[in-house]
């Protein structure tokens, strides 16, 4: 009986950490694509241009994917992604509350993706 609960909590805690990861994963990849293109000429060649910018989040979309076939290693990877933010974007001194926000966001989708494994594993 307890271990058929603990599925149900983990194929949930899966669920909400597969949608956020893409909803948030999603949002980020447009703004990243399309902000800074506007001080180009505009148009679908500075969206180019600017596409650097919007491939991290594209891995970050496919460590998503990763993550709902293979929770433990995937939902660390991301997690360990989320703490490299922190230092990557120096939110402790930076006054700018959206990096820490990613970040924290990007951690508890990491974190998820773990507790799911967890909860699998009992």
């Amino acid at each position: 009986m307890g271990n058929s609960k603990n599925k149900q909590i983990a194929n949930i805690l899966q669920k909400t950490a597969i949608i956020a990861g893409i909803i948030i994963g999603s949002l980020v990849f447009v703004f990243a694509l399309l902000s800074g293109s506007e001080n180009n000429e505009g148009g679908i060649s500075s969206i180019i241009k600017n596409s650097p910018n919007a491939f991290p989040w594209l891995v970050f979309l496919g460590l998503i994917w990763f993550a709902s076939r293979k929770e433990l290693i995937g939902g660390s990877i991301i997690l360990s992604l989320g703490l490299y933010m922190l230092y990557h974007f120096n939110v402790f001194s930076d006054p700018n509350i959206a990096p820490l926000i990613i970040s924290a966001l990007v951690i508890s989708i990491g974190l998820l993706f773990v507790l799911s494994w967890s909860f699998m594993e009992e």
